[in-house]
């Protein structure tokens, strides 16, 4: 940092951009300003306090089994998050905070700090049957092209947003559209979006999507064959034909499996489509938000005429969708016909208990990064170090206390649940690329062989002493980063 004593400004050099921040005011990420001449993080450093059971209150400083001794910290209550933490930037400093602690009688410490991450995006999952968009059809907010469709899961439509080419690689609307998008979605805000030949959607973490303007209540129980296999004993004494809609797989119970081994009589039916093997058909319709993940509206639409041979006048016949938002009940009439008619009451209970097997709809964020060198140069003076430590599994690695999935192979590419993190755990840098946190926890003594910087190690105690402190509850849904399956032991005997 570096000080105009003239105008009492301050440069920051938290990132590449080097705002001079005036002062009282702060830089153009908002997370450093300049305080009274010195530059300072805004946000204040968050600590998680270990949770006890559920629905008991949090008792700071305190452990449930113990009295209180009078210390003012028990250290393995408590875990510093990289949240409010600041970066490593420029490359060769220490992380901000690199701190020690005692778990179980062993001596441990954990890395703190905020990556500054431009090879980062999220991969969100939206619980829906409606179709979103083609495969690989451009993403887009505010018009700038933010992402792509990707494979669709069972029952969820999948999207790829952010990276390093969004960011960095368009125009400059481009990557600030992006990295706010990113920043909004990782911080549990609502974004909306727009998918070329496709919808616009509504995405927020943890909230079901909004689809056309139409709010999402539940995602498919099943294709349409898994559909017929669940519920054909439950149809078959009550209906002659069930034809369960789907985009993918489109189920008929009388020539299903499931009908063969319950003694379903053939109906007659013909289905527009693909047949793959008995009961299942592809390409019934085209992708929509109709039916079933189709663009129908019509269910006969997808029906030929039935065969004289096997179809019989007063024939019975239930077409219904895999989440159970569209049904209809019809009888063939003497020249084989199907025409509407009310849904007799054990069929509306079917049709309801689709309904109820099928799962809320709901957007879940997942945020992606790639721990470069600059951060894992922060931890250690020889950074490969680090990446084989965390593939040994020496080293445990959390993204503001919450749980990651680390990715196989070279680096160290990790996700995580942005709902499992503390609140506004994310930032940004106008360069523009995303600021999270990420934390390295290993024992003290393998930090030392790590080669990390020990010069810079305070002590748990010591970081407690600070003002600036955000102190926050455990998440339920993580488990405690300082009681992981690495560090389970007792002191060595």
């Amino acid at each position: 940092m570096s000080q105009d004593a003239k105008d009492n400004i301050v440069q920051c050099d938290a990132c590449p951009v080097r705002c001079r921040i005036k002062l009282g005011r702060a830089g153009a990420c908002d997370r450093y300003a300049n305080f009274d001449g010195e530059l300072g993080r805004v946000d204040p450093l968050t600590i998680v306090e270990r949770a006890k059971k559920e629905g008991e209150k949090l008792i700071p400083f305190l452990k449930k089994e113990k009295e209180w001794s009078g210390d003012i910290v028990v250290s393995d209550q408590h875990f510093i998050t990289a949240v409010g933490a600041g970066t490593t930037y420029p490359d060769y400093k220490p992380a901000p905070f690199i701190v020690s602690s005692e778990v179980n009688g062993i001596d441990m410490v954990t890395v703190v700090t905020e990556g500054i991450f431009s090879y980062c995006g999220v991969k969100v999952k939206i619980d829906t049957d409606r179709h979103l968009g083609p495969e690989q059809a451009c993403v887009r907010c505010e018009n700038e092209v933010v992402g792509h469709v990707t494979t669709g899961e069972y029952g969820s439509q999948m999207l790829s947003l952010g990276g390093v080419e969004h960011l960095t690689g368009g125009s400059k609307k481009e990557g600030k559209v992006t990295c706010q998008a990113l920043l909004d979605l990782c911080n549990g805000s609502a974004v909306t979006l727009t998918v070329d030949d496709g919808v616009e959607i509504i995405v927020q973490a943890g909230q079901p999507p909004v689809i056309n303007g139409v709010k999402e209540e539940r995602m498919r129980v099943g294709c349409g064959s898994a559909t017929i296999g669940m519920f054909a004993k439950q149809w078959c004494e009550h209906v002659d034909e069930v034809v369960v809609v789907d985009d993918h797989i489109t189920g008929v119970m009388s020539e299903h499996q499931a009908g063969k081994l319950l003694d379903v009589d053939p109906s007659g039916i013909v289905i527009k489509g693909r047949r793959s093997t008995p009961g299942r058909y592809f390409q019934v319709a085209k992708p929509g938000t109709g039916w079933g993940g189709t663009d129908i509206e019509d269910p006969l639409s997808i029906l030929g005429d039935f065969k004289e041979k096997e179809a019989k006048p007063g024939q019975s016949l239930l077409m219904v969708s895999t989440t159970g938002e569209h049904y209809g009940y019809y009888v063939l009439d003497d020249n084989l016909k199907p025409v509407k008619a009310d849904l007799p009451k054990p069929l509306q209970d079917s049709v309801e208990r689709i309904q109820e097997n099928c799962e809320p709809a709901m957007c879940s964020v997942l945020f992606i990064g790639g721990a470069g060198g600059s951060l894992r140069a922060g931890v250690t003076e020889n950074p490969v170090k680090l990446t084989r430590s965390v593939k040994d599994t020496l080293t445990h690695v959390t993204s503001g206390g919450a749980d990651v999935f680390l990715w196989p192979g070279g680096g160290i590419t990790y996700m995580v649940d942005v709902t499992t993190m503390p609140e506004n755990s994310f930032g940004y840098v106008p360069t523009p690329a995303l600021v999270a946190p990420i934390e390295f926890t290993m024992r003290l003594e393998d930090y030392r062989l790590l080669g990390g910087h020990m010069e810079a190690v305070q002590k748990m105690e010591d970081v407690l002493k600070k003002k600036n402190i955000r102190q926050v509850g455990q998440n339920n849904d993580v488990s405690w980063p300082m009681a992981s399956k690495h560090y389970e032991w007792g002191p060595e005997e």
